[in-house]
């Protein structure tokens, strides 16, 4: 069978890693969006969680980089901050990481001018098209069902008729929104098993314009969220002289958005090092939230029938709490296995979906594992994420104190490393060395005062 176009839907992250690999195999690569995406540098309404903090790291900026070359000097002319994700201010359970230079770049680019700077690059290829301001209706299948052929779609602007685009092949990108399941349903197959994690997380984010003494010559300063200190922070450098930060609150939790709450919330944190940065500036806009209820992953690897024609990628198939930033870089993982499938010939879904699951298990025992260390998220807390969270503590702890646990830690949070790696000999003797038990967490530099109320929800 001839390759003659596939269909990708959603032009967000996933969907343009998915059009330029592949525009490698096929005549024509159709994206569609119900926004307008081409030359937009702004969050827009399909996309909100992208005025938030965001970082590209470790892995996920090598696999752009291969399949972009030149992005980061690209990024680095427009003004974009990149730097050594080892070398920024991380601080766990209330306590400062030593700084690891670990030759694992970071770049911290506001989402939207990232995406405009790789989307730019998707549209300049000869075969590639965007189909913008058109919304998705319904998949269109063979009379026996058990091959998709196309998609129905209608633009979004006047009284637009519908129209049926024919394809050999479509993608789903459309994120956690997916609607792949009620298609799937309603074409006589069965809806997919989802786990979920109900964290109940919100991001509240402000601008400020960057003061040089504020960062003392490193990228960011993160308090991370811990059961002991459950309020955590972003707060990077985005630009040349633009910084963000956001604010993070779990299960009812959150970040306010009024001004004056919302620094109060900062100065709630673990460490003072974001409320005395931000105390006394002026910010350029007002503080705006996104709730991200809980972490999701459909099991699509686990239906005995799945019609061809059809993949689906990206957080439409797993949707991590964002906190743990491995969005883009499990996308980016996936668009690579998608290249893997193309070269082999035409992509068996099911197979395509057992090999993103299988790269799915790693973050999402990262991500999900962590959040059971919370005590108030529901879920099963099995032996081994118990271990886990009882020995990442550990290694969490002797990173405050030995460089190169620190740096070994931070492979295994940009993907370079599976979380095995931690366990290797060389490294474990390191961990019990510092933490032969379970630390106690740092006590709140505020620890003297009065407990704070929680923020309204």
């Amino acid at each position: 069978m001839a390759n003659n176009r596939a269909v990708v839907l959603g032009g967000s992250m996933t969907g343009l890693l998915a059009a330029r690999i592949l525009a490698e195999t096929y005549d024509t690569v159709l994206v569609i969006d119900r926004d307008e995406v081409l030359g937009v540098r702004e969050s827009r309404r399909g996309a909100p969680h992208t005025r938030h903090a965001h970082g590209l790291h470790a892995r996920g900026h090598l696999t752009f980089e291969s399949l972009f070359p030149g992005l980061t000097a690209e990024l680095v002319s427009a003004g974009v901050p990149t730097g050594d994700l080892g070398e920024m201010r991380w601080f766990f359970n209330g306590r400062k990481l030593q700084p690891a230079r670990t030759g694992l770049i970071s770049v911290t680019a506001p989402r939207p001018l990232l995406e405009h700077h790789v989307r730019t690059r998707v549209a300049a290829l000869p075969n590639v098209r965007f189909l913008e301001r058109h919304d998705i209706l319904n998949l269109v299948a063979t009379p026996d069902r058990d091959r998709v052929v196309g998609v129905r779609v209608q633009a979004n602007t006047g009284n637009a008729a519908e129209e049926v685009l024919d394809s050999d092949l479509i993608v789903d990108a459309t994120g956690r929104g997916s609607r792949t399941p009620a298609w799937l349903e309603e074409l006589g197959y069965d809806r997919p098993a989802v786990n979920r994690v109900k964290v109940g997380i919100a991001y509240t984010t402000c601008h400020y314009r960057t003061r040089p003494e504020w960062f003392d010559g490193v990228q960011s300063i993160n308090p991370v969220a811990s059961p002991a200190h459950p309020r955590g922070a972003f707060f990077g450098q985005v630009g040349r002289d633009l910084c963000v930060l956001s604010l993070t609150g779990i299960l009812g939790d959150y970040p306010p958005t009024e001004p004056e709450a919302f620094l109060e919330f900062a100065r709630t944190l673990s460490v003072p090092d974001v409320y005395e940065a931000v105390k006394h500036a002026e910010p350029l806009d007002v503080p705006q939230s996104f709730r991200f209820p809980a972490s999701i992953r459909r099991r699509y690897e686990r239906l005995r029938r799945f019609p061809d024609g059809l993949l689906v990628m990206g957080d439409a198939v797993c949707s991590f709490n964002p906190v743990y930033g491995q969005g883009m870089s499990v996308a980016a993982i996936e668009a690579m296995t998608l290249r893997d499938h193309l070269r082999a010939g035409t992509p068996d879904p099911r197979r395509f979906l057992a090999s993103i699951a299988r790269i799915i298990d790693v973050p999402w025992d990262i991500s999900a594992g962590g959040d059971l260390d919370f005590p108030e998220v529901e879920g099963p807390r099995t032996v081994k994420v118990r271990f886990g969270n009882a020995y990442i503590a550990r290694v969490q702890y002797a990173a405050t104190k030995d460089a190169t646990v620190a740096d070994r830690y931070m492979r295994v949070a940009g993907l370079m490393d599976p979380p095995s790696a931690l366990m290797r000999p060389g490294t474990v003797a390191r961990v019990l060395r510092h933490a032969p038990r379970r630390p106690a967490p740092a006590p709140s530099w505020l620890a003297d005062e009065p407990a704070p109320e929680a923020a309204q929800t």
